[in-house]
């Protein structure tokens, strides 16, 4: 049966400086190996194999959320040249799974072990077999919000009924510093990274434009074994700025200024066995790092909700971010007059996922713009996307969607 919904979608024109009119702006991108990414990417990577062993054994994705991982660093003493690691990784993960169907158990544990180790596998250095403890603590969740996932709304449809009271946030388009801090780590990791083996996957990107000024900071763990002395590590730094440099310059035409591992001295450099400072020098937690935009942006409304791990089904701090980035990127693409736009959902725990207890864009508009074209389009779109919101959820189960 299709029902129709009058959904609340408000959408309103409001003033202020747009961001890259404003005199200071600062963004974060963690980068792949991060220890609070890597948190981030082994809860989203045991959500999907999660998903999967539930549709392959019970035909649908069963209740979950694996967004709970911890991370405890181990020891090691890295050295041009070599190294060695000490003491493991040991990585916990916490949340709450099905662990059974029509009374035959799930292999829960053994799902989101290897999953979780597989993920690791994206930090080339990392031996998982012998650098790493993983620990499998999932557990059953509670009856109330195992009975919400698997009811019906009181509509009768198969639209799925909110888990939460909680709301989702993004924003649309990225601003120049946003999108340097994106695209240097994604590049240092999909294409520079193969040319020089020292570049370790724990890189962290601090963005600052002090008005036409872009400073970035960059911290990037190297890969002892590829470091032969301190002369060759100065080489590597220079040769990562003149990339990064490369990488930038396509985004922007404000003065650049990089900087490398400002900590450094001739007698303490930033060299780690495996590349990542996970092995020991910082724990992680997954909901600490970026958001489901890739980046954390101080200048930006944001959530504090973390995306990453939580089931794509029916828990709208996940869907929600996740549907606001969506709505967002189309508005400015299709929608002519819109310089920026924020987009808001809040849910409504038992309500249906597909009816938010409000949905807001609000839009800076370019000048001579017509403000009741504007609101249409975008109501329009907002709608749609609420209407085939379950196309969130497919898309995430398949792991195709950004979560950090």
């Amino acid at each position: 049966m299709v029902v129709s919904i009058e959904r609340n979608i408000n959408v309103e024109f409001v003033s202020g400086k747009p961001v890259e009119e404003q005199e200071i702006e600062i963004v974060e991108r963690k980068g792949l190996g991060h220890p609070d990414s890597l948190c981030d990417g082994i809860a989203e990577a045991v959500s999907i194999a999660l998903c999967n062993e539930y549709k392959r054994r019970c035909g649908k994705i069963l209740h979950h959320n694996t967004d709970k991982v911890q991370l405890v660093a181990g020891r090691s003493n890295p050295r041009y040249g070599g190294g060695e690691v000490i003491s493991p990784i040991y990585i916990l993960l916490g949340g709450r799974a099905t662990r059974a169907f029509d009374g035959e158990e799930i292999a829960v544990d053994i799902v989101a072990a290897d999953a979780a180790k597989a993920y690791l596998r994206n930090v080339r250095n990392l031996d998982v077999d012998s650098h790493v403890i993983v620990d499998s603590k999932l557990r059953k969740g509670s009856s109330d919000l195992i009975e919400v996932f698997s009811g019906k709304s009181k509509t009768d449809t198969v639209i799925p009924i909110a888990n939460d009271t909680s709301f989702g946030v993004a924003h649309a388009p990225l601003s120049e510093i946003e999108a340097i801090a994106l695209n240097v780590e994604n590049k240092v990791m999909a294409e520079y990274r193969k040319k020089e083996k020292a570049i370790g996957e724990d890189m962290k990107v601090m963005a600052l434009r002090e008005d036409g000024k872009i400073t970035l900071t960059i911290g990037d763990a190297f890969v002892s074994k590829y470091v032969d002395d301190y002369e060759h590590y100065e080489d590597i730094k220079r040769q990562l700025r003149g990339y990064i440099s490369g990488v930038a310059e396509a985004y922007t035409n404000r003065e650049l200024n990089i900087l490398t591992n400002m900590a450094d001295t001739p007698n303490s450099v930033y060299i780690t066995v495996t590349g990542t400072s996970a092995e020991m020098g910082d724990d992680g937690c997954a909901g600490r790092g970026n958001r489901c935009s890739g980046l954390i942006t101080p200048n930006r409304p944001i959530s504090m909700e973390g995306t990453p791990g939580k089931n794509p089904v029916n828990h709208t701090g996940k869907i929600y971010n996740l549907l606001a980035s969506k709505i967002a990127s189309e508005v400015v693409e299709n929608v002519d007059g819109v310089r920026e736009v924020y987009i808001k959902v809040l849910s409504e725990i038992g309500r249906r996922i597909d009816d938010p207890k409000v949905a807001t864009a609000q839009i800076l508009p370019k000048s001579g713009v017509n403000p009741e074209a504007v609101k249409v389009k975008v109501k329009r779109i907002t709608d749609e996307w609420l209407l085939n919101i379950s196309e969130i959820t497919e898309m995430a189960a398949r792991g195709e969607l950004r979560t950090f």
